[in-house]
This record gives C-alpha cells, sequence and structure tokens, in this order.
C-alpha cells in the first residue's frame, strides 16, 4: 500500500470526522454498496412497518387506557364490523330477504362471535332502524380468536348486499377502520414521498446551477429513508407503533437527510472552488461541514428526546422512531454523501469566487442593524400576535375524522352518529368490575343525577364480572361540560371500582399528562439545548436569546396551526373538515420537531458568526458577515424542508396535514422572520455582550468547549488551478465557514 509523504501528510486535516471522510472516499465502492442493502432491505423488509403498525396503540398509563383495557379484556369479541343498508325503506320485502339471509350466513362464518340486524326480537334490533324508517345496520362482532381473513370474508359478504333491492350498502366498523387508517397513513406516506422528490431536485439544481450536485442529497435522501423504515419495523417487533408515527417520522428523516446532504454538497463546492482535489474537498468537508452536521443531529435529538418523559406510548415511539431516524440522517450525511461524491466530485460544478461579502444579506443586516430597536419589537410583537390564538386551541380525539370523507369507514361513523343515535359511541363510558345490577345502582344513584349528564342510555354485562355505562352529556361531547362529568365520576364512584373512559376521559387524561410531565420535558429540552450552545458559543447571553426566540416562532406555528385546524380558515382550500379542535398530541410532537429544527437553522447561523468572531471581527462585522456568508444555503435549505412538509400536507389524514402544515410555518417563519431580522436585530442590541459568561464557565468552555471552527492546512499547491494563483498560500487567511 502506498505510503503518503511527510509533506502530503503534513496537508491532511486532523480529526476523526476528516478520518472518517477519507476512509469513506477510498472505499467508496464498500460504502455505497453497504447503503444499497439498506435501501433495498428497507424497502422490502422496512415496508411492511404500515403492516405491522397499531391504528390507535395505547397502553395501561392512564385510567381511559386501564378502562378500555379491562373492558376488552373481559369482552369475547375483538371488534366489531357494521353495515349500513341506506336508501330504500327497512321493511322493503326484497331488502329485508336478501340482509335477513346475509346475517344468517354470516353467522355462521368462522370467527364470527355474533350478528345483527333490524328484523330481531327487541329493543336492541329496534335501535338498528334509522328513525326515519329508510336506513338499518347489520353489526358483526368478531371473536378474539378471529384472522384478518375472517374479518375479510365478512367485509365481502356484506358488501355483496350492495344494490339489492336498490338499497346502497356501506362497510365500516373499528376493523374495517383500522385498516382504512393504516392504508390511508401508507398512501400519504408514499404520495409525500413521490411529490417531494422531485420539487427537491429542481430546486437544488437551481440552487447549484447542475444535476450532478444536485442529486446526490436526492440519492441521501432515499437512502436515508429506507434505513429510517428498517429502523421503525425494528421497533414495532419490540413495541407498539402507532400508525400515524411511521409520517411522521419519515418526513423527519427526508427533510433532515436533504438538509445536511445539502450542507455536504455545498461545502464540497467551496473547496474545490478554492482549488482543492476531489479528495482534498471531501476531506475537508467531513472535517467542517460534516462537523455541523454532527452538532446539528445531537440538537434535534435533543429536542425529541424530551418525548421520552411523557407516559403516551404514541409520543414514546415518536421520540424512539424519530431519535433512529436522526442518527441514520446523520450517518448517510457522513459516509453516503463523501462516497457519493468520490464517484460524482468531478462532474460537481465549482463555484467560479467565494460567497462575496456584500450582498441582500448583509445589505439587510445593515438596515437592521439601524433600527435594531423597532425592528426587535416589531418582529416579537408580529410573531406573539401570530401565537395568540393557540390559547384557545382545544384537544380532541377525532377518531373516524382523522380520514377523508370519501373512507367508507367514516361514512358508516358519519352516518351513525347522524342517524342512529342509540348506537353511537358514547362520549363517556364508565367501566364498572361488577355485574349488570350493581352498575344499574350505580347509575341510577350517581350517574344519572350529575347536572351535565343528559341521560344514562344503557347498562351492558360484558361478561359476569364486568360491566359498562354509556353515559351522554349536555353539548359537546368532548368540550368543558363533558370533561367536568369525567371529573365529577371520578371524584364519585360509589363504593365501586370503576374506570371513566371514552373520548372525553382520553382528552381529560392526556391534559393531565401534559400539565404534569410537561414542564419536566420543556425544562430537559431546554436544558440540553442550552449546555450544547454554550459548549458551542461559550456564552451564556446567546442560548438563552436562542431559547427564546425559539419559542416565538413555535408559537406561531402552534397559532397557524389552531386557525386553519381548528378555526376551519383555508380549510376548503387544503380539503378537510374542521373538527372544532386539534389531535391531543399533535401540539407536542410539532413542539418537539420544530423546535429541534429551529435549532438545526440556529446552530448553522451562529457557527459562522462565532468563527468570524473568532478570528478578530467584531460583533457587528460578525454577525454581518455571517448572515451573508450562511444566508443563501439556510434560505435553500428551509425551502427544501417547506417543500417536504408541505407535499406530506397535501396527503388526506388528518394528522399528518396537520404535522406538515404546522412544521412548515416553522421552517418558514424561522428562516425568514427571526434568523434575517430578529436575530441581527437582539445581537446589534446586545453588542460584544452577546459572548458574555461569567468566569468560571469561561474556564470550563476552554477545557471542554465544542468549537465548530477547523483549522484547515493549506491546499496542496499541485492541485490548484493555474488560473487562480490568488489562493496559494498558508490557508491562514479569511476562508468560507464550516458550513
Amino acid at each position: 500500500m502506498h505510503k503518503p509523504s511527510a509533506a502530503a501528510a503534513d496537508l491532511r486535516v486532523r480529526g476523526r470526522l476528516a478520518a472518517l471522510g477519507r476512509f469513506c472516499f477510498r472505499h467508496r465502492r464498500w460504502v455505497l454498496g453497504f447503503w444499497a442493502v439498506v435501501l433495498v432491505v428497507g424497502v422490502l423488509i422496512g415496508g411492511r412497518v404500515f403492516e405491522g403498525s397499531v391504528a390507535g396503540a395505547s397502553s395501561a398509563s392512564s385510567e381511559a387506557d386501564r378502562g378500555s383495557a379491562v373492558a376488552t379484556a373481559a369482552d369475547p369479541a375483538r371488534g366489531v364490523v357494521t353495515a349500513v343498508v341506506d336508501g330504500r325503506p327497512v321493511d322493503d320485502g326484497a331488502v329485508r330477504a336478501a340482509v335477513a339471509k346475509a346475517t344468517q350466513e354470516i353467522a355462521a362464518l368462522p370467527g364470527v362471535a355474533s350478528a345483527n340486524d333490524a328484523y330481531g326480537p327487541g329493543p336492541a334490533a329496534a335501535a338498528l332502524r334509522s328513525a326515519d324508517g329508510n336506513a338499518s345496520l347489520v353489526t358483526v362482532r368478531m371473536a378474539d380468536t378471529s384472522t384478518g381473513a375472517q374479518a375479510g370474508a365478512v367485509t365481502q359478504r356484506l358488501a355483496a348486499l350492495n344494490g339489492t333491492g336498490g338499497a346502497h350498502v356501506t362497510v365500516g366498523g373499528d376493523l374495517v377502520l383500522q385498516q382504512e387508517v393504516k392504508k390511508q397513513t401508507e398512501r400519504d406516506t408514499r404520495f409525500g414521498e413521490i411529490v417531494t422528490l422531485p420539487l427537491t431536485l429542481v430546486v437544488m439544481v437551481l440552487v447549484f446551477g447542475g444535476l450532478a450536485a444536485a442529486s446526490l442529497p436526492v440519492i441521501g435522501a432515499v437512502a436515508s429513508v429506507g434505513g429510517a423504515l428498517l429502523a421503525m419495523f425494528g421497533f414495532s417487533r419490540i413495541m407498539d407503533i402507532d400508525t400515524s408515527v411511521l409520517p411522521i417520522a419519515t418526513v423527519l428523516g427526508l427533510g433532515l437527510s436533504i438538509d445536511y446532504a445539502l450542507l455536504m454538497v455545498n461545502r464540497f463546492r467551496e473547496e474545490r472552488g478554492l482549488g482543492a482535489g476531489i479528495a482534498a474537498a471531501v476531506e475537508r468537508t467531513a472535517a467542517t461541514a460534516g462537523r455541523t452536521v454532527a452538532f446539528s443531529g445531537l440538537t434535534v435529538a435533543v429536542a425529541l428526546s424530551g418525548l421520552f418523559v411523557f407516559t403516551s406510548p404514541v409520543l414514546g415511539a415518536v421520540a424512539a422512531a424519530g431519535v433512529s431516524v436522526v442518527v441514520i440522517a446523520v450517518a448517510a450525511a457522513l459516509t453516503l454523501i463523501p462516497a457519493l461524491l468520490g464517484f460524482a466530485g468531478s462532474r460537481i460544478k465549482a463555484p467560479a469566487a467565494p460567497v462575496p461579502d456584500e450582498g441582500f444579506f448583509s445589505r439587510t443586516v445593515r438596515r437592521v442593524r439601524k433600527r435594531a430597536v423597532p425592528v426587535a419589537l416589531a418582529c416579537t410583537a408580529l410573531l406573539m400576535a401570530a401565537g395568540a390564538p393557540f390559547l384557545h386551541a382545544e384537544m380532541r380525539n377525532s377518531g373516524a375524522a382523522v380520514l377523508p370523507a370519501s373512507s367508507a369507514g367514516r361514512q358508516v361513523a358519519d352516518v351513525i352518529d347522524q342517524r342512529f343515535p342509540q348506537v353511537a359511541a358514547a362520549p363517556i363510558t364508565v367501566v364498572v368490575e361488577g355485574g349488570a345490577p350493581v352498575a344499574q345502582a350505580y347509575a341510577d344513584e350517581v350517574v344519572a343525577k350529575l347536572p351535565g349528564v343528559s341521560g344514562v342510555r344503557a347498562v351492558t354485562p360484558v361478561s359476569d364480572s364486568v360491566s359498562t355505562i354509556d353515559v351522554l352529556v349536555h353539548g359537546d361531547p368532548q368540550g368543558g361540560t363533558a370533561k367536568q362529568v369525567v371529573d365529577e365520576l371520578r371524584a364519585d364512584r360509589g363504593g365501586l371500582k370503576t374506570y371513566v373512559t371514552g373520548g372525553a376521559a382520553s382528552v381529560v387524561d392526556f391534559s393531565n399528562e401534559l400539565t404534569s410531565r410537561g414542564p419536566w420535558a420543556l425544562g430537559l429540552v431546554a436544558l440540553g439545548t442550552l449546555v450544547l450552545l454554550f459548549l458551542m458559543t461559550g456564552s451564556v447571553v446567546m442560548p438563552v436569546k436562542a431559547l427564546l426566540m425559539n419559542l416565538l416562532s413555535l408559537g406561531a406555528s402552534l397559532g397557524a396551526l389552531t386557525l386553519i385546524f381548528q378555526d376551519g380558515y383555508f380549510s376548503g382550500l387544503l380539503g378537510f373538515s374542521p373538527t372544532g379542535g386539534l389531535e391531543t398530541f399533535i401540539p407536542v410532537l410539532v413542539f418537539a420537531f420544530a423546535f429541534g429544527l429551529s435549532m438545526d437553522y440556529e446552530v448553522f447561523l451562529l457557527a459562522r458568526i462565532k468563527e468570524l468572531h473568532s478570528r478578530g471581527y467584531s460583533c457587528a462585522k460578525a454577525v454581518e458577515l455571517g448572515v451573508q456568508r450562511s444566508g443563501r444555503i439556510i434560505t435553500s435549505a428551509a425551502l427544501l424542508m417547506v417543500i417536504v412538509f408541505a407535499g406530506f400536507a397535501l396527503g388526506d389524514m388528518l394528522m399528518v396535514k396537520q404535522m406538515g402544515i404546522a412544521l412548515a410555518v416553522a421552517v418558514a417563519v424561522d428562516a425568514t422572520l427571526v434568523r434575517c431580522l430578529l436575530v441581527p436585530a437582539a445581537m446589534s442590541l446586545f453588542g460584544e455582550f452577546n459572548w458574555w459568561a461569567p468566569a468560571p464557565l469561561r474556564r470550563l468552555h476552554r477545557r471542554f468547549g465544542l468549537s465548530e471552527h477547523v483549522e484547515l492546512p493549506p491546499i496542496a499547491p499541485a492541485v490548484i488551478p493555474a488560473q487562480r494563483p490568488e489562493l496559494v498560500g498558508s490557508g491562514t487567511g479569511p476562508a468560507p465557514a464550516a458550513q
């Protein structure tokens, strides 16, 4: 093996990331082969994660969940398939005969616990008739030993009734809803990827001025998604992964992968523009931009780790999947991109000149500096006003409403709510560990007498030792009155062992968890962020400012979310029907994701400013040059992020749409209003005080600080183009920053 000379060794960049870049460049075929295997296995095996996911994963962490678990364990049925027979009178001879025959045949099918229609005796059959007499229900309860194939056979037999006697039949129920949620989520995820990747490729061609450079981030993103699917498939083997987690983790991985690859390719072009050969440029890119990528990934992971504080299985799954996706995105940027640069580096167009110190962003900073106080006040006021709508946000469990109106499961659920009130799910269900007589006495003596209760619909014996009470309330089924009834039922259990469950109870439990654990999660994220930014900057002022600015941009995102999805603004344009509130866990996820992504751009910008200030520039000049030199790449990265999130927001699943819109708004606000106006204004007001820290902390930073700036050796004269002789030198003069 050829041993490099001492002179060549002196030109090497020291450090582990530089060594990693050299390794991936030299062994690029092996690295590319490894990621190709990851992609193929991720698509073939990881793609099955949608099949293994759980629609509405729950645990025994809250009373509502524990009550549901008790009732489910006592019930011999595992779910219900329901058909709506509509469009003809219920007592029409042809319809009656066809439905009765189908019910009898279904009852004899394997896996069926019971099948009922509107033609049997007693009040139970009467409840399956609509008030106008033109629609009826067929309900099939599947045994807990039934399989998906058996439920599918029931669905097919009910669907075969469509058109009989002129009647229209729609098949739904909770088992059908669960399958539709999985299928719609998978379709939305695929659709988001199909829409996003071509658009990002077009934008990157415009950014880099060539297809070779633009294609590398797309290739890196595709490989990262394959790795992310594989990681989530692994998690699904050891824990319940809610279906809604999958597109959220996918959109994060796609956005971060494109962002990080964009930084790596941009730095490679800068080094090539300075005259470095391909191998040297890859090495220097890994040492500089790779350092920023690793640090940025760490900040995003810290933000997502705050979700581990909550006991909700959905949030825990998002945290586990999200952190793993961040790790994969960073790994792809640090290994796959250097390898790809080794293959395509000669075809990547280098810039004719370094980023000029004079331009749109530097002029904007100077204008802001002259009016720092009014700009800071105006930006703060605008962001606070944008976040104000979130103060009246309502949390909800939308149930079937998360699906598009065209889905059969949602159509059946809507018809039952509107035309079959005796069968519709009650807003509150009390699970009683006791027989039906005991539960009935409790319902008569306690439940029915509560002021917010409008009626007790039924006491149902689930087994000999477990009964349920359906409780109706005045007003909104998940509104203030319903929540008050939940609290009152939990305060007075009549000496029995009861569990208060249902949609309203789930909202109450989640709100209580936010109240009790939210401050701890926020504190963990804030502390981790402050420590990381202090280690990077050596200042205690800038981390606090960054934290406050991130909270302002986050508030604007949550305010927009409330206006759109709760109040209904632009709902027609975005293709959904507002449910009157936000999905319970969406604001928490938006906080974690948007906070991490905002801090991502904070790291990019502060790294530039810190490097320039360390090289002797005044604070004002360091801010001006830092924003000028990083403004274009941050804006490009933000635009790509917005495209990714907007692509997923075009899907039909309400939760995916909410996350996509919220994150797109957060990134757009952060990259424009905050980074271009508020940050320069605040830093101008604080001046050199931006870099202040107490003496003990300054000593601590000198010992343990993480410098984003890397001292690079001079570029070997032999590889510097003849037309750029001015670039030959010691390498100690001003150079592009470590992005």
